[in-house]
């Protein structure tokens, strides 16, 4: 489609990919979605972005990025049937992270029916520079019927300026006021009071109403954990109640060339490989256990250990993949949770593989960071770790790959490494 060209589409559940190619020096980029009547949003939860992944109505849902064949792919779910009546416009937008869209080769947008995939419009974004947000697509109701216009309009205040734009109230920093300047002291005449006369009889007051709950605005901040950088506060944060997701997503660089290939072995392709997210967990009852696939071990979410294992995925997806849930309601029962990966099947070691893990709390803003590249023999890594200080709820990046011993499993090297003090015995998917 061309910059301003519409196309009808069904109004039924189609998924929008925004993508562009990755590589040294790219930014990341951001899809998110705006539902407006009037042009307007008619709240803060009418967007939603990473930090607000779902629309209350369940219309609109942000799935995740996916990592693939140097490409990077954020999709939403878009589900125009479920779209209130009163909703006229579904905005598509893409922000960048790190730089400017002029540094993100290959931005478009694809919209696909959900459930067979099919190819229903596509927009391929040219001529960026300076822009840190673009709208580079709409939804829009034309006498019944939905329609896909491209639009291509950039903004160079990054995802504020874009939200602001339609309405959106953002949480910014506030400084204080400076302190007024005191009055000067008056000293005042001696007054003589006058006769005490009893007051009229009036009707009380009407009762004073109910104070409007504060507008809680909406936070676009993610925080990214680096080396220099490698902890936070959820505590700070505001992210600790809820259900906080842990993502792990990946991609297959070089076809797994590095220590397989050297050790004479056979190379792993994409969908031969099987990571297992895991998760140690050690309460403050004392008791201490593992969230697993093996032996399904998948833990529970409302009741001891409090972490549950959706799944097992073979893909890297995030909209799919491998995810595991603590909830956060119950933070007074932890004292730690270390989050790490396993290689079940299909590769020798995380050589030549690209990870990104993403926790993202029910409230507060999201947490990212990226493994480095692996140069041992490794067949597990510790990800991160979730600490309870009595006073605090902190986030650490470990990115940490070990070699287990020869007979020892990555479990157990895990344990060993930082001092669970479990006892093991072999487990089977």
């Amino acid at each position: 489609m061309s910059k301003g060209s519409n196309a009808p589409v069904p109004t039924t559940a189609l998924r929008v990919e925004l993508g562009w190619s990755s590589g040294p020096g790219v930014p990341d980029a951001d899809a998110s979605a705006l539902l407006l009547v009037g042009g307007k949003v008619r709240s803060d939860g009418d967007f939603v972005f990473y930090n607000q992944p779902a629309h209350t109505s369940g219309a609109v849902r942000h799935e995740g990025k996916q990592h693939a064949g140097g490409r990077v792919v954020d999709t939403l779910l878009v589900d125009l049937a479920r779209v209130e009546p009163a909703v006229e416009t579904v905005v598509l937008a893409a922000s960048s992270d790190g730089g400017s869209f002029g540094q993100v080769p290959g931005l478009y947008i694809e919209v696909k029916e959900a459930a067979q995939g099919a190819v229903i419009a596509r927009f391929d974004s040219t001529g960026a520079s300076v822009e840190t947000a673009f709208v580079l697509g709409e939804f829009y109701r034309r006498q019944g019927n939905w329609k896909f216009r491209a639009v291509g309009q950039g903004y160079s205040s990054g995802l504020e300026g874009l939200a602001t734009d339609f309405g959106i109230s953002v949480d910014e920093p506030q400084q204080a006021a400076p302190p007024a300047p005191a009055a000067p002291a008056v000293i005042a005449p001696p007054v003589t009071a006058p006769p005490v006369t009893a007051p009229p009889v009036t009707a009380p007051p009407a009762p004073a109403a109910p104070p409007a709950p504060p507008v809680q605005p909406v936070r676009l901040t993610k925080v990214t954990l680096t080396k220099a950088s490698p902890s936070v506060s959820l505590t700070k944060q505001g992210g600790t109640s809820g259900a906080m997701r842990v993502n792990l997503n990946w991609e297959v660089r070089k076809q797994f060339s590095g220590w397989a290939s050297k050790l004479g072995r056979p190379v792993a392709t994409h969908n031969d490989l099987d990571l297992d997210l895991c998760a140690l967990y050690e309460l403050t009852d004392g008791s201490k256990g593992v969230v697993q696939a093996l032996g399904n071990a998948f833990g529970a979410l409302h009741q001891p250990p409090f972490i549950h294992l959706d799944g097992d995925d073979r893909t890297g997806a995030v909209a799919s993949g491998e995810n595991l849930t603590v909830n956060l309601d119950h933070k007074q029962a932890f004292r730690r949770v270390l989050v790490f990966v396993t290689i079940y099947q299909g590769a020798r070691s995380f050589a030549d593989l690209h990870a990104t893990v993403t926790l993202q709390p029910q409230f507060g803003a999201a947490i990212d960071f990226s493994l480095d590249e692996c140069t041992v023999p490794s067949t597990v890594c510790a990800l991160a770790l979730i600490t309870n200080t009595g006073s605090d709820l902190v986030v650490q990046r470990e990115a940490r790959y070990l070699v287990p011993e020869r007979g020892v499993s990555p479990q157990r090297t895990v344990d060993y490494a930082y001092g669970w003090g479990m006892n093991w015995t072999p487990g089977r998917k």
